[in-house]
Protein backbone atom coordinates (compact mmCIF):
# COMPACT_ATOMS: atom_id res chain seq x y z
CA UNK A 1 0.00 0.00 0.00
CA UNK A 2 2.71 2.25 0.96
CA UNK A 3 4.28 1.93 -2.60
CA UNK A 4 0.74 2.48 -4.27
CA UNK A 5 0.41 5.62 -1.87
CA UNK A 6 4.05 7.36 -2.92
CA UNK A 7 3.69 6.24 -7.09
CA UNK A 8 0.32 7.94 -6.88
CA UNK A 9 1.81 11.23 -4.66
CA UNK A 10 4.10 11.20 -7.33
CA UNK A 11 1.36 11.90 -9.95
CA UNK A 12 -0.20 14.03 -8.40
CA UNK A 13 2.60 15.86 -7.13
CA UNK A 14 5.39 15.83 -9.88
CA UNK A 15 9.10 17.06 -8.19
CA UNK A 16 9.56 20.49 -9.23
CA UNK A 17 11.76 21.07 -12.09
CA UNK A 18 15.61 22.07 -10.67
CA UNK A 19 15.59 25.93 -10.27
CA UNK A 20 17.14 27.76 -13.42
CA UNK A 21 21.39 28.65 -11.71
CA UNK A 22 20.75 31.77 -14.18
CA UNK A 23 23.42 33.16 -16.49
CA UNK A 24 27.17 31.52 -15.56
CA UNK A 25 28.36 35.25 -14.86
CA UNK A 26 25.46 35.43 -11.61
CA UNK A 27 27.46 32.60 -9.95
CA UNK A 28 30.86 33.93 -10.14
CA UNK A 29 32.23 35.35 -6.83
CA UNK A 30 33.06 38.13 -8.32
CA UNK A 31 33.20 39.78 -12.18
CA UNK A 32 35.30 42.86 -11.77
CA UNK A 33 32.67 45.67 -11.27
CA UNK A 34 33.00 46.53 -14.99
CA UNK A 35 29.56 45.70 -16.95
CA UNK A 36 31.16 44.26 -19.48
CA UNK A 37 32.61 40.37 -18.50
CA UNK A 38 33.81 37.38 -21.05
CA UNK A 39 34.04 33.38 -19.08
CA UNK A 40 36.27 31.24 -20.16
CA UNK A 41 35.31 27.58 -19.15
CA UNK A 42 36.91 24.15 -19.97
CA UNK A 43 35.12 21.25 -18.75
CA UNK A 44 38.47 20.23 -16.31
CA UNK A 45 42.26 20.88 -15.76
CA UNK A 46 43.27 18.29 -18.42
CA UNK A 47 41.43 19.87 -21.29
CA UNK A 48 42.63 22.28 -23.94
CA UNK A 49 39.53 23.02 -25.39
CA UNK A 50 35.97 25.06 -23.85
CA UNK A 51 34.57 28.05 -24.11
CA UNK A 52 34.38 31.15 -24.61
CA UNK A 53 31.33 34.04 -23.75
CA UNK A 54 31.14 37.63 -23.49
CA UNK A 55 28.36 39.08 -21.63
CA UNK A 56 26.97 42.26 -21.09
CA UNK A 57 25.19 43.59 -17.96
CA UNK A 58 22.03 45.17 -18.99
CA UNK A 59 19.22 46.36 -16.29
CA UNK A 60 20.77 44.23 -13.88
CA UNK A 61 21.17 41.05 -15.28
CA UNK A 62 23.95 39.68 -17.40
CA UNK A 63 22.97 38.93 -20.99
CA UNK A 64 25.19 36.96 -23.42
CA UNK A 65 26.45 38.88 -26.26
CA UNK A 66 28.51 36.32 -28.07
CA UNK A 67 30.31 32.88 -27.75
CA UNK A 68 32.78 31.01 -29.65
CA UNK A 69 34.82 27.34 -28.64
CA UNK A 70 37.81 28.41 -27.08
CA UNK A 71 41.63 26.75 -26.88
CA UNK A 72 43.48 26.67 -23.88
CA UNK A 73 47.15 25.75 -22.69
CA UNK A 74 48.61 22.30 -23.84
CA UNK A 75 49.07 20.93 -20.69
CA UNK A 76 45.63 22.16 -19.37
CA UNK A 77 44.66 24.81 -16.75
CA UNK A 78 45.85 25.38 -12.97
CA UNK A 79 45.61 27.95 -10.51
CA UNK A 80 46.92 30.91 -11.04
CA UNK A 81 48.25 32.02 -8.32
CA UNK A 82 50.34 28.72 -7.91
CA UNK A 83 51.41 29.01 -11.89
CA UNK A 84 55.15 27.80 -13.03
CA UNK A 85 56.31 30.06 -16.35
CA UNK A 86 57.10 27.25 -19.44
CA UNK A 87 54.74 24.89 -17.85
CA UNK A 88 52.15 25.21 -21.16
CA UNK A 89 49.31 25.73 -18.95
CA UNK A 90 46.68 28.23 -19.02
CA UNK A 91 46.31 30.04 -15.81
CA UNK A 92 42.87 30.43 -13.87
CA UNK A 93 41.90 33.40 -12.16
CA UNK A 94 40.00 36.84 -12.66
CA UNK A 95 41.89 39.07 -14.53
CA UNK A 96 41.93 42.67 -16.48
CA UNK A 97 42.26 43.36 -20.08
CA UNK A 98 44.71 46.08 -20.21
CA UNK A 99 45.09 46.57 -24.10
CA UNK A 100 44.59 45.42 -27.36
CA UNK A 101 47.27 44.29 -29.72
CA UNK A 102 48.28 42.74 -33.03
CA UNK A 103 50.43 42.12 -36.46
CA UNK A 104 47.17 43.28 -38.23
CA UNK A 105 45.31 46.47 -38.00
CA UNK A 106 42.52 47.02 -35.24
CA UNK A 107 39.27 45.64 -36.90
CA UNK A 108 36.06 47.99 -37.26
CA UNK A 109 34.41 49.47 -34.09
CA UNK A 110 37.48 48.62 -32.05
CA UNK A 111 37.62 50.97 -28.98
CA UNK A 112 40.61 49.58 -26.87
CA UNK A 113 44.01 50.81 -26.93
CA UNK A 114 45.42 49.01 -29.33
CA UNK A 115 49.31 48.93 -30.07
CA UNK A 116 50.19 47.45 -33.66
CA UNK A 117 53.32 45.23 -33.57
CA UNK A 118 56.37 46.10 -35.48
CA UNK A 119 59.27 44.13 -36.31
CA UNK A 120 60.97 45.56 -33.19
CA UNK A 121 58.01 44.52 -31.53
CA UNK A 122 59.16 42.02 -28.44
CA UNK A 123 57.14 40.66 -25.14
CA UNK A 124 60.13 40.20 -22.59
CA UNK A 125 59.64 37.28 -20.35
CA UNK A 126 63.21 36.93 -19.54
CA UNK A 127 63.01 36.37 -15.43
CA UNK A 128 65.54 38.54 -15.42
CA UNK A 129 64.95 41.64 -17.01
CA UNK A 130 63.73 44.49 -15.67
CA UNK A 131 61.09 44.86 -18.50
CA UNK A 132 59.65 41.22 -17.38
CA UNK A 133 56.32 40.54 -18.75
CA UNK A 134 55.93 43.73 -20.95
CA UNK A 135 55.79 44.93 -24.29
CA UNK A 136 59.30 46.51 -25.42
CA UNK A 137 60.18 48.27 -28.62
CA UNK A 138 63.47 46.76 -29.67
CA UNK A 139 64.87 44.34 -27.03
CA UNK A 140 66.79 45.34 -24.19
CA UNK A 141 70.54 44.35 -23.53
CA UNK A 142 69.24 42.33 -20.55
CA UNK A 143 65.98 40.55 -21.79
CA UNK A 144 67.52 37.66 -23.53
CA UNK A 145 65.69 37.16 -27.04
CA UNK A 146 65.67 32.98 -26.22
CA UNK A 147 63.68 34.00 -23.37
CA UNK A 148 61.26 36.08 -24.67
CA UNK A 149 58.36 36.36 -27.77
CA UNK A 150 59.19 38.33 -31.38
CA UNK A 151 55.60 39.00 -31.39
CA UNK A 152 55.52 39.21 -35.50
CA UNK A 153 56.72 35.74 -35.59
CA UNK A 154 53.50 34.67 -34.88
CA UNK A 155 51.53 36.45 -37.15
CA UNK A 156 48.77 34.34 -37.93
CA UNK A 157 48.00 34.18 -33.53
CA UNK A 158 48.75 37.92 -32.92
CA UNK A 159 47.29 38.99 -36.14
CA UNK A 160 44.82 40.67 -33.34
CA UNK A 161 44.71 39.99 -29.47
CA UNK A 162 44.18 41.27 -26.12
CA UNK A 163 46.61 41.47 -23.09
CA UNK A 164 45.13 39.09 -20.15
CA UNK A 165 46.81 40.92 -16.87
CA UNK A 166 48.05 37.62 -15.47
CA UNK A 167 50.62 38.04 -13.32
CA UNK A 168 50.80 42.12 -15.09
CA UNK A 169 50.50 44.67 -12.67
CA UNK A 170 53.10 43.43 -9.90
CA UNK A 171 54.51 40.56 -11.54
CA UNK A 172 56.02 37.42 -10.25
CA UNK A 173 59.11 36.15 -11.58
CA UNK A 174 58.62 32.78 -12.92
CA UNK A 175 55.12 32.73 -12.67
CA UNK A 176 54.40 33.93 -16.16
CA UNK A 177 54.37 35.91 -18.92
CA UNK A 178 52.87 36.74 -22.06
CA UNK A 179 49.24 35.35 -21.15
CA UNK A 180 46.59 37.03 -23.99
CA UNK A 181 43.53 35.92 -25.69
CA UNK A 182 44.32 35.54 -29.05
CA UNK A 183 43.75 34.21 -32.46
CA UNK A 184 43.59 30.30 -32.89
CA UNK A 185 46.98 28.39 -33.73
CA UNK A 186 47.38 25.12 -35.22
CA UNK A 187 46.93 23.43 -31.92
CA UNK A 188 46.44 24.23 -28.00
CA UNK A 189 48.35 27.19 -26.87
CA UNK A 190 51.01 27.86 -24.39
CA UNK A 191 49.00 28.90 -22.09
CA UNK A 192 46.77 31.71 -23.51
CA UNK A 193 43.25 31.89 -24.47
CA UNK A 194 42.49 31.03 -27.88
CA UNK A 195 39.43 31.83 -30.34
CA UNK A 196 38.64 31.80 -34.07
CA UNK A 197 39.85 34.82 -35.79
CA UNK A 198 36.16 35.81 -36.47
CA UNK A 199 35.52 35.86 -33.08
CA UNK A 200 38.66 37.45 -31.86
CA UNK A 201 37.31 40.41 -34.40
CA UNK A 202 33.89 40.47 -32.51
CA UNK A 203 35.25 40.90 -29.53
CA UNK A 204 37.38 43.38 -29.92
CA UNK A 205 34.38 45.27 -31.42
CA UNK A 206 32.28 44.52 -28.93
CA UNK A 207 34.53 45.20 -25.90
CA UNK A 208 34.78 49.00 -24.27
CA UNK A 209 37.25 49.76 -21.55
CA UNK A 210 34.98 52.67 -20.32
CA UNK A 211 32.81 49.22 -18.89
CA UNK A 212 35.66 47.58 -17.29
CA UNK A 213 35.35 44.58 -19.12
CA UNK A 214 37.52 41.02 -17.24
CA UNK A 215 37.74 37.87 -18.31
CA UNK A 216 37.19 34.75 -15.80
CA UNK A 217 38.99 31.74 -16.71
CA UNK A 218 37.98 28.23 -14.90
CA UNK A 219 36.90 24.86 -15.08
CA UNK A 220 33.39 23.83 -14.71
CA UNK A 221 33.85 22.57 -11.60
CA UNK A 222 36.45 21.55 -8.44
CA UNK A 223 38.94 23.61 -7.17
CA UNK A 224 39.65 25.59 -10.08
CA UNK A 225 35.78 26.11 -10.79
CA UNK A 226 35.44 29.27 -12.43
CA UNK A 227 32.77 30.12 -9.90
CA UNK A 228 35.19 30.53 -7.27
CA UNK A 229 36.82 33.88 -8.87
Amino acid sequence: MRIVAVLLASLLFPLAAPADPGPLPERLADTGGGSQLLTAEAPGTGATTGRLTWWDRRDGSWVEAGSAPARFGAKGLVEGASRVQGTDTTPTGLYSLPYAFGVAAAPPGTRYPYRTATDRSWWCEDNEARAYNRWVEGLPADCRASESEHLTAYASQYARALVIGFNYTRPVRGRGAGIFLHVNGRAATAGCVSVPAEAMDRILAWADPVRRPHIAIGTTGGPTAITRY
